[in-house]
């Protein structure tokens, strides 16, 4: 609605002063406020009708005049001519730039207008996630200011250099340790790939084993580490071939250089971190770790002894203490033995038993199906959950059979999880604990890949693909804070954080002949504002 005054000329020479309502090119009459027959009258009538028309525009946009101060209104009219241009979105600034100073990230060492423009990229990477050339559009249309898209590429081309990623990660890391009381006491750490939107290989972009199943796709690895709570620590890039069991050493090492810390924390990984290599490093080096164990792809006699223990309900723990001997290539790369103590903490969940169940279930459905048809042979079995299911008959040509023990082996440890730890004070309730809290940590990728879309990659320059995932880095840093400090102030919503996202993006300011007037924000945006600067 766009209210205005008309003084409508009547066939009978009088003057009707009206307020009316020009909408989409259409008029309507809201109110007429007298029918004049002289410049006298209409001149004390069209003050009535300012009135009035103040009244009107109060009732339709109250946070509009109550921000705006009378002094500041020369008159009515200056406001009712207002349009959209005169309207400047402040939201990104007023909650993500204040958080993105807080993290201390606006001291790292670049110029002002290089400054800008990395938290201009950071902002808009939770705000509207997608193509970086969307920030041209929207700082021209709603910030008034004008960028070349070749100064964006030229700014990724240069951000990511190695003393600018260990001070961003510096400003992260004494963040999230001050919001820690000041100890890092346990990390998590997890490897995601992230596949490119292209089908060239390069150094860094190879085709590799992909966890979204982007077959025949170059990806890149990424290293995150993380508390618990899943605040951001740091972060390292490995070729998309490379085995991520291969890099919690590499990463870990430049942790413990970088950060100086006086107490190795705690490492807790998943799975895919479980090798003799890994192991032999945690324990050589003093490090406490809790990982997750492949109960069903153990050996045969921890397998049974774990088969035999009771598991009644949900919530049932057992713990084993266990010795065992590892193999493992040192620094020169010669083979040794280390012997190692490690307690094994079982937990049991209904719900986890049938989805084992389910998965069972499903796989020898699959090689029923292939049994009936023909023979299996080794090409059969790539990625194939059921191949632990076959034996080998070997007499002619390689053929498989089912074999009815092994699946019997496999359902009696239905629902069992199992964590590894040689720390031995802590409770088999804290092991569980540290670990449950990795959904955090996986929470943090999602929110990377899906909601801050930091895949698929479209850059095909080694130093832009760096640059994308360092400003994501940055983002997801911004955007736990948000959450914290949400979580803090006991703010709570029934609705997507991709709808809050968008409320505060309605959060305006008025801009009037060069001065800006915060319009009074709604009880949500409210909220959102003194949890963020309290």
């Amino acid at each position: 609605m766009s209210l205005h005054i008309r003084q409508k000329k009547n066939s009978s020479g009088t003057i009707s002063i009206q307020i009316i309502d020009r909408t989409h090119r259409q008029y309507k009459v809201v109110e007429t406020i007298a029918c004049v027959k002289n410049d006298d009258e209409k001149r004390i009538y069209l003050e009535i009708a300012q009135k009035r028309l103040e009244e009107l525009n109060k009732e339709l946009y109250p946070t509009l005049f109550d921000t705006i101060k009378d002094d500041d209104k020369q008159n009515n009219l200056e406001f009712i001519s207002l349009a959209n241009r005169d309207v400047t979105p402040i939201g990104d600034e007023l909650i993500y730039g204040k958080i993105f100073k807080y993290l201390g990230c606006d001291k790292i060492a670049l110029d002002f207008q290089k400054m800008q423009l990395f938290k201009s990229l950071v902002i808009s990477r939770i705000l509207y996630p997608g193509s970086k050339l969307y920030l041209i559009d929207y700082l021209e249309y709603f910030k008034k200011e004008k960028i070349d898209k070749n100064r964006i590429y030229r700014f990724l081309d240069t951000i990511y250099q190695e003393e600018i990623k260990q001070q961003i990660e510096q400003c992260v890391f004494e963040h999230t340790k001050k919001i820690m009381q000041g100890a890092i006491t346990v990390t998590f750490y997890d490897v995601t790939t992230l596949y490119f939107e292209s089908e060239s290989e390069d150094d860094l972009r190879r085709i590799g084993f992909s966890k979204e199943g982007k077959l025949a796709r170059p990806q890149i690895l990424l290293g995150l580490f993380t508390t618990l709570e899943g605040h951001p620590l740091s972060f390292e890039l490995y070729e998309g071939n490379k085995y991520e069991g291969h890099t919690l050493v590499d990463i870990l090492q430049k942790f413990q250089t970088r950060f100086h810390l006086k107490n190795k924390p705690i490492v807790v990984a998943d799975r895919g971190m479980l090798t003799h290599a890994n192991i032999a490093f945690l324990e050589n080096n003093g490090y406490k770790y809790i990982l997750a164990y492949k109960i069903k792809n153990i050996d045969n006699n921890l397998k049974e002894r774990i088969a035999n223990l009771t598991f009644l309900d949900n919530g049932t723990i057992h713990t084993i203490e266990i010795e065992k001997e590892i193999p493992y290539k040192d620094e020169n790369d010669k083979k040794q033995i280390l012997h190692i103590k490690q307690k094994l903490i079982l937990s049991y969940s209904t719900k986890r038993a049938k989805k084992d169940k389910r998965t069972r279930e499903k796989a020898l459905e699959k090689i029923k199906a292939k049994l009936s048809k023909k023979n299996i042979t080794k090409s059969d079995l790539k990625l194939s959950y059921y191949a632990k299911y076959l034996d080998i008959d070997d007499k002619c040509n390689i053929k498989y059979k089912l074999n009815p023990d092994r699946v019997m082996q496999d359902e009696r440890l239905d629902g069992i999880k199992g964590f590894a730890t040689n720390d031995f004070t802590l409770s088999a309730n804290d092991v569980i604990a540290h670990y449950q809290n990795q959904y955090d940590v996986e929470k943090a990728f999602r929110i990377s890949k899906t909601d801050l879309r930091i895949r698929p990659i479209y850059h095909r320059i080694e130093e832009r693909i760096k640059a994308h995932v360092l400003i994501s880095f940055v983002s997801y840093a911004v955007y736990k804070e948000f959450e914290r400090r949400l979580k803090l102030g006991n703010v709570k919503f029934n609705f997507s954080q991709k709808l809050l996202r968008d409320i505060i993006k309605h959060m305006f300011a008025l801009n009037v002949k060069g001065k800006f007037y915060t319009l009074s924000f709604d009880e949500i945006q409210q909220k959102v504002y003194d949890a963020i600067n309290t």
